[in-house]
């Protein structure tokens, strides 16, 4: 029997401790998209105790990941996201520790432990108070900032709407003390959701924030270009999507413009309104991404605050998602087509969230390659409720098959817990243990292993650097 997480943690052959220990554990870490908060790096933010880095503050702000094991175990809500007393939240999830076996929740908290606090013990109950105690003495001196150092984190991009000031990134970047460059994405998706009821107080804040009406589309669309540049100004290399179905029609300007209209005056948008609309946006975004040499990313495929009891109570963003499950590669196609034609395509990275698109993504990818650029067109590592052992397994299974596993821009957190880091850890040791078995089978041969830590290398790091030229 294995000791439980020792040094060779999931790396089951002689080939994959040696691309871990030698080539993947000593690589930096670029966290191309996480949901940290500036404000929070920028102060170096004191956690008062375990239970608020860990699970949250109390503000229906934490780790989704961690609430929703705990909800599933039949806890009140104040219990869990809400107000409650801060020990009471903690032995709650530590008490429940051993129930999550198999759960990924499982190797990361005990990672979480080890790598931060020094914490050898097993999380359960029986531990509860020896935890506590010595991770709020680690805590007096482990900060925000020293938790990204502990990890040699180079580069974190957080996001950012557009109307957002960033004046905590102005104040990053004239900070010498700070080691990591923690850099701005632009994530407009409020721009695009014409269909929503905030459409228009949206719209109003951004006219606001440029200090220019905002009457028709091309007023949003030249606003939106002007927060570009501006974000570009201050360190941004890439935008986010998060197309929770991926909406595209042809249109002209006149049919997109009526339906922005439409969406300022609060009035029903179809399904097809949509297409057109978002198409259009879509389209006009990129085109200003692929001027500044930026990165777009599309996170594809959320089904939004489906308890809408909870969505009442709580609000939005609290966990309470799931993977939708639409057909959408035709209309994504067409967008990127649309792009492409002109070459005004941005380098893309394009992430499912349901396990059933892993394949025609990956295929689609590779159809909009360019001379010169590695990878330009990509599928993101396993994302969100896939970024666990068999969702990694499977996109990497993937890109081996019908993309270049050698070309990936690698892991990410996409994460709001300043204790995620483990998770390129966790990513990284199975990437190893992959190529690792493809070894000893004899399907890669031994005799590359030099330039097989190089791809490692590249995997965990290089090629992310590389890619959004940093």
């Amino acid at each position: 029997m294995k000791e439980f997480m020792d040094k060779d943690f999931l790396l089951d052959t002689e080939t994959a401790k040696k691309l871990y220990h030698e080539h993947a554990e000593k690589m930096p870490i670029i966290d191309y998209h996480c949901h940290l908060q500036p404000k929070e790096i920028y102060e170096d933010k004191k956690f008062r105790n375990l239970a608020e880095v860990w699970l949250g503050a109390g503000d229906r702000y934490g780790d989704h990941y961690k609430w929703r094991a705990l909800r599933a175990r039949g806890y009140e809500e104040d219990g869990i996201s809400g107000p409650d007393d801060d020990y009471k939240k903690y032995f709650q999830f530590v008490e429940s520790m051993p129930y999550f076996v198999g759960n990924p929740l499982y190797h990361w908290s005990h990672l979480e432990m080890r790598r931060y606090f020094g914490i050898d013990e097993i999380i359960n109950a029986e531990n509860a108070e020896v935890i506590w105690n010595k991770a709020n003495k680690v805590l007096e001196t482990l900060t925000a900032r020293e938790m990204m150092y502990k990890f040699n984190v180079k580069t974190v991009c957080t996001t950012d709407d557009p109307v957002d000031s960033l004046e905590w990134h102005e104040k990053m970047n004239a900070d010498k003390t700070l080691k990591v460059k923690v850099r701005p994405a632009f994530r407009p998706d409020k721009a695009i959701n014409v269909e929503l009821g905030w459409f228009r107080s949206w719209v109003d804040q951004l006219s606001e924030v440029v200090k220019k009406p905002i009457k028709t589309l091309n007023d949003m669309l030249g606003a939106l270009a002007e927060r570009i540049k501006f974000f570009d100004s201050m360190g941004s290399k890439l935008s986010d999507h998060a197309l929770d179905v991926v909406h595209f029609a042809p249109a002209t300007y006149e049919e997109a413009n009526k339906i922005f209209l439409k969406g300022m005056k609060g009035q029903p948008i179809s399904y097809e309104e949509q297409d057109k609309y978002k198409g259009y946006v879509l389209v006009a975004l990129g085109k200003e991404y692929a001027k500044y040499g930026w990165v777009q990313q599309y996170h594809i495929g959320a089904m939004r605050n489906n308890s809408k009891s909870m969505l009442e109570k709580i609000g939005p963003d609290t966990g309470f998602d799931a993977i939708e499950d639409a057909v959408y590669m035709e209309k994504l196609s067409a967008l990127l087509g649309e792009l492409d034609k002109d070459g005004n395509l941005p380098k893309t990275i394009l992430y499912c969230l349901n396990p059933r698109d892993n394949y025609a993504l990956t295929v689609l990818a590779g159809c909009f390659q360019k001379e010169g650029v590695k990878g330009r067109v990509q599928v993101g590592t396993a994302w969100w409720f896939l970024d666990q052992q068999d969702g990694m397994r499977r996109n990497l299974e993937t890109l081996m098959q019908v993309g270049l596993v050698a070309q990936s821009v690698g892991m990410l957190t996409d994460s709001r817990s300043f204790l995620a880091y483990p998770r390129h850890e966790y990513y990284r040791r199975i990437l190893c243990q992959m190529l690792g078995r493809l070894v000893e089978s004899g399907q890669y041969p031994a005799s590359e292993m030099k330039r097989l830590g190089e791809i490692v290398e590249d995997v965990c790091y290089n090629n992310a650097a590389e890619f959004f030229g940093f």
